[in-house]
C-alpha cells in the first residue's frame, strides 16, 4: 500500500527563534567588517549553529576578558549580571531574548516582589530557567526551580508556612507537568497565583502533533535532542503512538523497518528546526 504521509502545520521555526536567527544574519551582514558572536548556542540545532559559524557567526562558551564587537544575547535570556560581564568585557550587547521569555522573567520578578514564594515550572539547569531564576532571586530568597513534585515535596513545610505560592512556567515545558504540580500546591496554599506562561507555539504545537498522533502508525519528530521542547514532543507522542526523534534524515535507516511497517506516518518538528531539515526528512520518507 502507498503511504500516507502528512506533516504538521506547527512544525519548525516558532516566531521567536526565526526572529533571532534572521536577526542575527542580518546584524552580519549589515555590519561585515565587526565582529558578530552569541553567548552560547543561539538556538538548540547544530545545523544552524554551523551555518552561523559559516557565516563567521561564532558561539561563545565563555566571555573572553577583552572582547571587542557585537555580542548577541540569544532567545533563551540571560541574568542581570551576564549582560554586565558582556559590556565589561568590552562589547555591545545585543538582546534577542523571545519576547515570550521576557513575559516570563517580568512575571517572576513581580511575583517575587509581591512575596510570592516563586515556584519556576522547569528543568534546573536550562538556560531559560537559569535566566528567570536569576532574574527572581534579585528580589527574593524564596524560589524554588521544580520540574516534578518529588523535588517540592523537600520544600513542603516552607511552602504551606508562606500561604502565598506564585508559579511561572518555563515557555517549554508540558501543560501535563504544570498540572500536577499545580494539584500539589493546591492544599498548601491559602492563595496560589499561576501564570501559565507556556508559550502559544509550544502548546499549539503538542495539541496538534496529539491528534496527528491518535491517527497514526508512526510518529516522526524532528529536532536537536538537546531542544527542550522537541524531547518533550517526542515524551507526548510516544504515549499515543509508536515515536521516533530524530535531528535529521540520515538518521531514518535506523528505523527502516518500522517505517516499512507504517502505512500512516506523521512529521512534527521543534521550534528550533530549521525548514531544509524537515523538508529532507519528509523527501527521504517518500522514498520508503
Amino acid at each position: 500500500m502507498p503511504k500516507n504521509i502528512k506533516l504538521a502545520k506547527c512544525a519548525g521555526f516558532c516566531y521567536g527563534v526565526r526572529r533571532a536567527v534572521e536577526t542575527v544574519k542580518n546584524l552580519k551582514s549589515e555590519n561585515p567588517d565587526k565582529n558578530i558572536c552569541v553567548l552560547g548556542e543561539l538556538i538548540h540545532n547544530s545545523q544552524v549553529i554551523n551555518e552561523l559559524e559559516n557565516l563567521g557567526i561564532k558561539s561563545l562558551k565563555e566571555l573572553p576578558s577583552n572582547g571587542d564587537g557585537i555580542c548577541v544575547v540569544r532567545s533563551h535570556g540571560e541574568s542581570p549580571e551576564v549582560f554586565e560581564q558582556i559590556k565589561n568585557a568590552g562589547f555591545e550587547v545585543f538582546d534577542l531574548t523571545c519576547p515570550d521569555v521576557k513575559k516570563v522573567q517580568q512575571k517572576a520578578i513581580e511575583l517575587a516582589k509581591n512575596g510570592y514564594y516563586l515556584v519556576i515550572v522547569g528543568k534546573a539547569q536550562h538556560p531559560e530557567v537559569v535566566a528567570i531564576n536569576a532574574n527572581a532571586i534579585q528580589y527574593s530568597d524564596k524560589v524554588i526551580v521544580a520540574d516534578s513534585v518529588d523535588i517540592l515535596e523537600q520544600y513542603s513545610n516552607e511552602l504551606k508556612a508562606h500561604k502565598k505560592i506564585g508559579v511561572v512556567v518555563q515557555t517549554t515545558q508540558m501543560i501535563s507537568t504544570l498540572n500536577s504540580i499545580v494539584n500539589y500546591l493546591t492544599p498548601l496554599a491559602k492563595e496560589l497565583l499561576i501564570a501559565n506562561t507556556i508559550c502559544g507555539s509550544t502548546s499549539a504545537r503538542q495539541t496538534e502533533a496529539k491528534e496527528l498522533a491518535k491517527e497514526s502508525d508512526l510518529m516522526v519528530v524532528v529536532g536537536s535532542k538537546k531542544s527542550a521542547n522537541t524531547t518533550h514532543l517526542a515524551e507526548i507522542l510516544s504515549d499515543i503512538t509508536k515515536t521516533i526523534h530524530i535531528e535529521t534524515a540520515d538518521e531514518l535507516s535506523i528505523y527502516k523497518s518500522l517505517i516499512n511497517n507504517a502505512n500512516r506516518i506523521s512529521v512534527t518538528a521543534g521550534a528550533s528546526t530549521p525548514p531544509n531539515v524537515i523538508n529532507s526528512v519528509m523527501e527521504k520518507l517518500q522514498e520508503f
